[in-house]
């Protein structure tokens, strides 16, 4: 195979310390975090990353895991959203300073309440009352944990509890935590309680009925005013002071369009004015500028200018060449100032191709590479039919046996045979004959045999 490339314009290579590759061409938007993604839900696609592979604490962001397993089991029939369960002393035994739902000892809740109860508030007592009940133990909830994180292909996290408090070896990364809020929101009850700002917890053997508030302050105002976003539709929030403040979050455009965003390790600032939570502002600015400098396109097609190759044809008297057009077509989410022109195509052509030719018939394939980054590629077909001459094949036919050995070698057999016998014919029998005739008169002129006996 043979590879032709045009366009060859290739830019230089990335930006090591940040930016993802479709994000080069625009400004930086410097996020206020130790690390931040923003990813296209939709496709999978990686628009801005900041540290995003360096393991960090996640503080309570675990509490989707911790959400995830739950609702593993509960799909699995090993419970059910409206199982109760009553929580044991040792699972609200907290930290002074833990963020927690205000549950007690011997309250008995239903597993739902128990979700809400995790994923709004934040209640770490919620979630040692889910893995118990879960898990039978904390120690064999977090390894379902990291069973399941391993099958997300999260390979930068390792949990050592299902809240979040701080441990050293508790750690992620904002690209897992990405993969792990994408495979959550997929579960229909996991995304209705994320995108719930407050949830009332009816009345239980303890306590009457109350109402729990998200500290996600792009939902509610209840923990942090002014940063409640229109587009947002989750996710969770985490805080620690080796932490910082931590948000994953997704929002959903006017196109539908749902992109996600982590950030991590943030500082609030206090001023004249108050606490400053840059997790919230933050995550909202990103997913703005995302929203407003990223659009789904088209990279190549077969309307894509420069795409279409011609490949020699032989065997035919029709034509010399067919031409090579690319099936389907390759998207992705680009930044608003994408250039076609600065696109690299990479054909993967033979230098020729036999008659007959069908339309639609694969003859190769071309790849798409933009700024380092390779998009995909397209196989390439016939765009007609080239029929096959009958003459030009039965020539091909003729040559190729020709061309054997075993033919070459049973006609040089056959040529010696025949020089054998035009020599045979030619000179050695004419030669045997003339001495078979000197042999018969030679013995006439003897007089006759010796062997007479009759009367002398």
């Amino acid at each position: 195979m043979k590879k032709y490339r045009i366009l060859s314009l290739l830019l230089a290579c990335l930006s090591a310390l940040s930016l993802v590759c479709p994000a080069l061409a625009l400004d930086d938007p410097q996020p206020n975090a130790r690390a931040a993604i923003i990813v296209d839900g939709d496709n999978n696609e990686v628009l801005y990353g900041f540290h995003h592979r360096e393991r960090m604490y996640p503080a309570s962001i675990t509490k989707i895991m911790t959400s995830l397993v739950v609702l593993d089991a509960v799909a699995a029939g090993e419970l059910s959203l409206d199982t109760p369960v009553t929580a044991s002393a040792q699972a609200v035994d907290l930290p002074w300073d833990s963020s927690t739902a205000g549950i007690k000892a011997g309250e008995t809740l239903s597993v739902l309440d128990l979700l809400y109860c995790d994923l709004l508030p934040s209640g770490n007592e919620a979630c040692n009352i889910l893995s118990e009940a879960v898990g039978g133990t904390q120690a064999e909830f977090v390894a379902r944990m990291n069973a399941r994180a391993a099958s997300l292909g999260m390979e930068d996290t390792h949990f050592a509890n299902p809240h979040g408090l701080h441990d050293p070896e508790h750690y992620t990364t904002a690209y897992d935590i990405y993969l792990m809020a994408k495979e959550a929101m997929s579960n229909e009850t996991f995304r209705a309680i994320v995108r719930t700002p407050s949830y009332t917890l009816p009345a239980t053997n303890l306590q009457p009925e109350r109402v729990i508030y998200s500290s996600n302050g792009l939902l509610s105002n209840f923990y942090a005013i002014g940063y409640t976003y229109s587009k947002a539709i989750g996710i969770k929030t985490g805080n620690t002071g080796e932490a910082g403040r931590c948000l994953s979050s997704a929002a959903v455009d006017e196109l539908g369009r749902t992109f996600y965003c982590v950030v991590l390790g943030t500082e609030d600032t206090v001023d004249e004015n108050g606490r400053h939570y840059w997790s919230f502002s933050e995550s909202k600015r990103l997913l703005e500028w995302a929203f407003d400098n990223f659009r789904r396109t088209a990279l190549l097609n077969q309307d894509t200018e420069n795409v279409i190759r011609e490949v020699p044809v032989t065997l035919s008297d029709e034509g010399d060449y067919v031409q090579a057009q690319p099936v389907g077509e390759i998207q992705a989410t680009m930044p608003s100032d994408y250039d076609p022109s600065k696109a690299e195509l990479v054909f993967d052509l033979p230098e020729s191709v036999e008659a007959p030719v069908a339309a639609g018939q694969e003859l190769g394939a071309v790849t798409l590479w933009y700024e380092g980054t390779e998009y995909g590629t397209l196989k390439m077909v016939a765009a007609y039919d080239v029929a096959r001459s009958d003459f030009l094949y039965t020539v091909q036919q003729i040559q190729f046996y020709w061309d054997k050995w075993w033919v070459k070698a049973a006609l040089a057999a056959g040529a010696a045979l025949i020089l054998l016998l035009v020599f045979y014919v030619g000179f050695v029998r004419p030669r045997r004959k003339r001495a078979r005739r000197y042999s018969y008169s030679g013995g006439n002129r003897r007089g006759g045999s010796r062997n007479y006996r009759g009367r002398r």
